[in-house]
């Protein structure tokens, strides 16, 4: 079983990498991006018995900085 936990910074909280980003596409021609909010997908290949639970609790303890990001878990079927 795999999960894939998707990890952003709050609403609110100053996004730079975002902001580059932003900026970049629109020296580039791309005027319509009036936002960018840059974030990161982990993949974890998990051993038969691990429970979405206990990858609430790896994303609390390690995985997100849940004073300025949240996230969110997507269970995978093998």
């Amino acid at each position: 079983m795999k999960a894939k936990v998707h990890v952003m910074l709050k609403t609110g909280v100053l996004d730079p990498q975002g902001e580059a980003v932003r900026h970049a596409l629109g020296t580039l021609g791309f005027d319509g991006v009036e936002g960018v909010r840059q974030g990161k997908v982990i993949e974890l290949d998990l051993a038969d018995g691990t429970s979405e639970a206990d990858v609430t609790e790896m994303c609390e303890k390690l995985l997100a900085n849940t004073v300025i990001e949240r996230y969110s878990i997507e269970m995978v079927g093998a």
